[in-house]
């Protein structure tokens, strides 16, 4: 749900902020700033959590540890690429790649109820994935309107 918020929270500052200095509202900015930074608290997780998060990938990953690194590598390049005017478009496509390929580690990580914080069994029910999955899907669109799509001030 946290990264939700950052992500809603800093697109409304980043709204405000690019509309003071410019006279107009740059959603396509704000958008990928948003997305920049929700990707940066999420790379975070990887690095503080690295053994709850390994324990969300599916039992027959290899490599789980090493992969939570990876990933955590992947979100902050990320979140740079997104703000990058050369670099925003294939790094969100990559992105949007990113977001289908970890969806089956939060569906396993919600089945069996894994808290990656705490590396234990005692985390959200499965009930969790109504919300998750469409979060997820929500990710995807928000990633594609901003990072592709929209390309100018409104």
């Amino acid at each position: 749900m946290l990264p939700l918020f950052v992500l809603l929270g800093t697109f409304a500052v980043s709204l405000l902020v690019t509309r003071y200095f410019t006279k107009a509202f740059d959603y396509s900015l704000s958008g990928r700033l948003a997305m920049s930074c929700m990707v940066l608290l999420t790379a975070i997780g990887h690095f503080a959590f690295p053994e709850g998060m390994a324990m969300m990938m599916p039992d027959f990953i290899p490599f789980k540890r090493e992969l939570v690194y990876i990933t955590g590598i992947v979100e902050i390049s990320a979140a740079i690429g997104l703000v990058s005017l050369r670099l925003q478009q294939v790094t969100a496509w990559l992105l949007i790649v990113f977001f289908v390929l970890i969806l089956p580690a939060n569906i396993n990580a919600a089945s069996k109820n894994i808290d990656y914080q705490t590396g234990t069994n005692t985390g959200h029910e499965v009930a969790y994935l109504w919300f998750r999955v469409p979060l997820q899907l929500f990710f995807i669109g928000w990633t594609y309107f901003f990072g592709i799509r929209l390309k100018t001030k409104l």
